[in-house]
């Protein structure tokens, strides 16, 4: 028997909801677990790369698979040990960019072991999981459930998370460079302390955030987007960014520029053809860069994970 599911991308943070917020987007990975019919052959894991653009030779084939961690952890919580299984992830989200490739991966290995496993687990086990898995919520959360989700882990290890409605007629632009920005690294430059005056400016504007996306109101999402608690020291590792910064400086259209995840792909959320307007120049300030990107324009995916 086996199992396959289809599982978003996903882009977090979108500025000061540092760890908390985090948006499903319509790029997918598809995982496959199934039990293998020789006892003691172990553990198999192919990974077929759908788009021929991404490196994925280093991720792990063995036991330090995050994928099969995560379906260790399941088994350890139904009281079972993991068995001979083969798992098949085909790829068609760029790795180490701040798109969630990770988090769609242990989402969908732990859905599909689930599922073989005669669905012992609810979603609030699979997420619990997927979160320490993970280490944050951010991104298995909207990669499980689509759409624009806040959510936080308890000190118990349970997640409450709610999911919100994207306004339609805001468009997310991904800008998605030829580079590699290793998750370790872009957290190692974080702080471990900060300011209670920085927490203080984080908590007002993901609130206004927020309340920006339940209203519908683009003033307001302008004012949101900024942050102290990442940005400022990530931005340094994210080629183009301050650049980007500058350009959509009071552009009606444009509402915003965010390092998606922990980068170094770009967001860029936009309304009406805001974003059209600037993408040449977008373009011309890359190559003076020597950065080659792929640029796309996505609406929210509002589905999540799905079982083939």
């Amino acid at each position: 028997m086996k199992v396959s599911v289809r599982v978003p991308a996903t882009t977090a943070n979108i500025g000061p909801g540092f760890d908390c917020l985090g948006i499903a987007l319509p790029i997918y990975n598809e995982i496959t677990v199934e039990e293998t019919v020789m006892p003691g052959s172990g553990i198999e894991i192919n990974i077929i790369e759908e788009s021929d653009t991404y490196d994925i030779l280093s991720i792990p084939r063995d036991e330090n698979n995050i994928v099969y961690k995560a379906i260790d952890l399941l088994y350890n919580f139904v009281g079972q040990s993991v068995s001979d299984i083969k798992i098949t992830i085909k790829t068609d989200i760029p790795v180490t960019r701040g798109l969630g490739s990770s988090a769609s991966v242990i989402v969908g290995g732990l859905i599909a072991a689930n599922k073989l496993l005669g669905s012992p687990a609810d979603d609030a086990v699979l997420l619990s999981i997927a979160s320490e898995t993970e280490g944050h919520p951010d991104n298995v959360t909207p990669a499980m459930f689509g759409g624009f989700c806040l959510s936080s882990i308890e000190e118990d290890g349970s997640v409450t998370y709610t999911k919100k409605e994207w306004p339609e007629e805001w468009k997310l632009n991904l800008i998605i460079p030829d580079y590699e920005l290793d998750t370790g690294i872009s957290r190692s430059v974080l702080p471990e302390k900060v300011s209670l005056e920085d927490a203080a400016y984080n908590i007002r504007k993901c609130s206004m955030l927020v309340d920006a996306v339940n209203k519908k109101d683009k003033e307001l999402l302008k004012k949101s987007l900024t942050d102290k608690l990442h940005q400022p020291y990530r931005e340094r590792l994210v080629k183009g960014f301050k650049e980007i910064k500058d350009l959509i400086r009071n552009k009606d259209d444009i509402l915003g520029c965010v390092i998606s995840g922990s980068g170094p792909a770009i967001l860029v959320i936009s309304e009406k053809d805001g974003f059209e307007k600037i993408q040449n120049e977008i373009k011309e300030l890359f190559n003076e860069i020597n950065v080659e990107t792929d640029i796309r324009t996505l609406n929210v995916e509002n589905t999540g994970s799905v079982i083939l």
